[in-house]
């Protein structure tokens, strides 16, 4: 039962109060700048400590920035690998993780006084499953308790199973309903069954359903739908529901970088090439801009080495991973691991196997027990083949 857990809440902390400091912390939050949300979150904190949600902000925040720098995030969103059982390790420091479970205690303490107070107050019942479902996210990527985020994820999908029992009218609920059934709908049979025998069911097309419904009846919770359901469409190969999508969440969030990565992954899948080189130039222009503090540089090399990669024009892939793996540091685990895989697999098939090689031992050395580490072992021995030949 080990890797069987997963992360069933993902942003999906809503803005029910309207102070300007939530405001602000999640316009940051969207635009993956998680520092300046924390600032904007401790302020509401302080403006309003009684208020259990204040504290599911600050934890979602803390959360997501180390997400973020381990590249679990990009992983979710951008890369085709199965997201559910194969997420980076994630180390927050110690003060980071102290405040992150003095948040969630604290929320959860505030919550559950209300709904002990009033049983069919939906709005603390809500806030209460959004507590849990954080703190399952944290025991499963970063403490690994793999059962207690099991039960907490199970605890969090039946109380907003409850908000939604109690008031049908409150679409936002349903968001992680839709998602944990999407999640232990895509499990393989063997984790399947040992959910079923610990209770835990789940129904992938009744998940993307719901999700789907969210985002277009949603209220609060209506742009992370929007963001998980674009998710969703591209771990189902579904590039042509993405691409609209992805072009409204470019608009409503224009310093995420990593939704135009994945309009750059959404237009290869399409063979639109040229639109891919599109985003990434555009990409490149705003970090010129200053406008992607917190994406470095050499993510757009990454991505662009990748794409031509893909349509096989490997000297300047190698042009583009080359820059991408000259300043390691700046980039997250995920990213790096890649890099220099894909470096390999270039080398491979311009024929210089054994360049290629030291390529896939620094892929090795960086995340040995990671996909993309595993993979680089294969090639050790006998070079890399295109499938697609």
């Amino acid at each position: 039962m080990k890797r069987m857990l997963f992360a069933l809440v993902l942003s999906v902390a809503p803005l029910f109060a309207a102070d300007s400091f939530t405001v602000r912390g999640y316009e940051h939050f969207y635009n993956l700048e998680y520092e300046e949300a924390k600032v904007e979150f401790e302020k509401a904190i302080q403006a309003d400590p009684q208020n259990p949600e204040m504290y599911n902000h600050l934890a979602q925040a803390i959360l997501y920035r180390e997400m973020l720098h381990a590249g679990a995030l990009e992983s979710e969103l951008v890369t085709g690998n199965n997201p559910f059982l194969h997420l980076p390790k994630i180390k927050p420091s110690e003060k980071d993780l102290a405040r992150f479970d003095e948040c969630i205690a604290k929320a959860i303490s505030l919550a559950q006084a209300q709904v002990d107070k009033n049983p069919k107050d939906t709005h603390a019942m809500y806030t209460l499953g959004i507590a849990i479902g954080l703190r399952s996210n944290v025991n499963f990527l970063v403490r690994k308790y793999w059962i207690d985020s099991l039960r907490d994820a199970t605890a969090s999908r039946k109380l907003h199973n409850k908000v939604t029992e109690l008031d049908p009218s409150n679409v936002d609920a349903s968001l992680v309903q839709g998602l944990y059934d999407y999640v232990v709908g895509s499990l393989p049979f063997h984790y399947k069954l040992l959910g079923f025998m610990a209770g835990v069911h789940g129904d992938r097309d009744r998940g993307m359903r719901t999700v789907k419904m969210v985002a277009e009846r949603g209220n609060l919770n209506k742009l992370d739908a929007k963001v998980l359901l674009a998710a969703l469409y591209r771990r189902e190969r579904r590039a042509q529901d993405a691409v609209p999508l992805l072009d409204e969440l470019v608009q409503r969030m224009p310093r995420n970088y990593l939704l135009y990565l994945e309009q750059v992954q959404m237009f290869a899948d399409l063979g639109r090439k040229d639109d891919a080189l599109a985003a990434l130039a555009r990409l490149d222009e705003m970090k010129r801009e200053g406008k992607l503090k917190t994406m470095p540089v050499e993510k757009i090399f990454y991505s662009r080495g990748n794409l031509l990669f893909w349509y096989r024009e490997y000297d300047a892939a190698l042009a583009n991973l080359g820059r991408a793996t000259s300043n390691p540091r700046d980039l997250d685990l995920n990213t790096i691991v890649n890099a220099w895989l894909r470096t390999g697999q270039s080398l491979d098939m311009k024929g210089q196997h054994n360049a290629a090689v030291t390529a896939y031992r620094r892929a090795i050395a960086e995340a040995p027990d990671s996909d993309a580490g595993k993979e680089a072992k294969r090639y050790l021995s006998s070079p890399y083949v295109r499938k697609d030949n």
